[in-house]
């Protein structure tokens, strides 16, 4: 990045906002405008190329930094508690991804509640992987999935369908203060500097419908984790989500998944999203990257093709 704010004074700047935007008694179509009205702050940086494209249907951003043409892909989940949030909102951490990577980021506009409640998004979300598969050419062992918050546990639960109903795992798994239990209640606190839990508790009913709340396709916290990929997860000290979090990673531990955590004592939830804005949330992606490049399988003399 060329320039770097300090990072007490974007954490002051964005504290407003997201109070502002992540509020229960907005309705989500406000949210979802608000939020797409804010994104363009977070620039992508150069020689990013961003095109549409269509994965399974739904509509998607092929995003890529440097040389358009990638052996390995990641697939990207956005957050925004099943409600919010698209390929828009988070096309400059997509596109820092794809440069730290060295890979070819599909950003997935899921179907989103109260529209499309659970399972919607978590079928597209496999529709989506299949398909890079299928029909891009991407072999499994070069084809990771990433998400933050929301799409964050909705990678974890698209990782274990893809595992249980079709036999493919994951090159790897970037997982963004991932939301992995969306019916817990007994949060320590009701807010931090961008989730507070009106909010978050509803929209995960929303996101629910008539599911079950133990449901791992919805909660992957209660799911069986063995036969998981490598997995690196981030998270803030401070978040409303950190000890579900917590649990999670000491659950996968136990299962047997060789899992990387990395806590922030300073960055927010999913401040990976100003990585064009603060230095260290630049560093964070830089990290997240470097991890998944490191487990999807192409030789270091392989050129780039495909």
């Amino acid at each position: 990045m060329s320039f770097s704010l300090p990072l007490p004074v974007v954490a002051a700047a964005l504290r407003p906002f997201y109070r502002l935007s992540l509020n229960s008694r907005l309705p989500y179509p406000a949210q979802r405008a608000l939020l797409e009205m804010a994104a363009p702050l977070q620039q992508m940086p150069e020689g990013a190329a961003c095109r549409p494209a269509t994965l399974a249907g739904r509509p998607a951003e092929r995003i890529t930094v440097g040389a358009t043409e990638r052996r390995t892909a990641v697939l990207y989940l956005h957050g925004g508690a099943y409600t919010i949030g698209s390929p828009a909102t988070h096309r400059s951490l997509a596109a820092h991804l794809a440069r730290e990577s060295g890979s070819v980021v599909y950003t997935l506009d899921y179907r989103l509640a109260p529209e499309h409640p659970f399972p919607a998004g978590l079928e597209d979300a496999v529709a989506a992987f299949l398909e890079l598969t299928t029909e891009h050419g991407y072999e499994t062992g070069r084809l990771a999935i990433a998400g933050d918050s929301a799409g964050g546990g909705l990678a974890a639960a698209t990782a274990r369908r893809l595992i249980d109903r079709h036999g493919v795992t994951p090159a790897a798994l970037g997982l963004i203060s991932p939301w992995v239990d969306p019916g817990r209640r007994d949060t320590i606190r009701d807010r931090d500097l961008v989730v507070n839990t009106a909010w978050s508790f509803h929209a995960a009913e929303k996101y629910l419908g008539s599911g079950d709340k133990f449901d791992p396709g919805y909660a992957p916290l209660h799911g069986d984790l063995k036969g998981f990929p490598p997995t690196v997860v981030h998270v803030g000290l401070d978040e409303v989500l950190y000890p579900q979090i917590l649990e999670f990673v000491d659950k996968l531990e136990k299962s047997g998944v060789d899992v990387t955590l990395t806590e922030y004592a300073r960055l927010w939830h999913v401040a990976h999203l100003q990585a064009s804005l603060v230095r260290e949330a630049a560093d964070a992606v830089a990290e997240l990257g470097a991890y998944l490049k490191s487990h999807m399988c192409v030789q270091p003399d392989t050129s780039d093709v495909g």
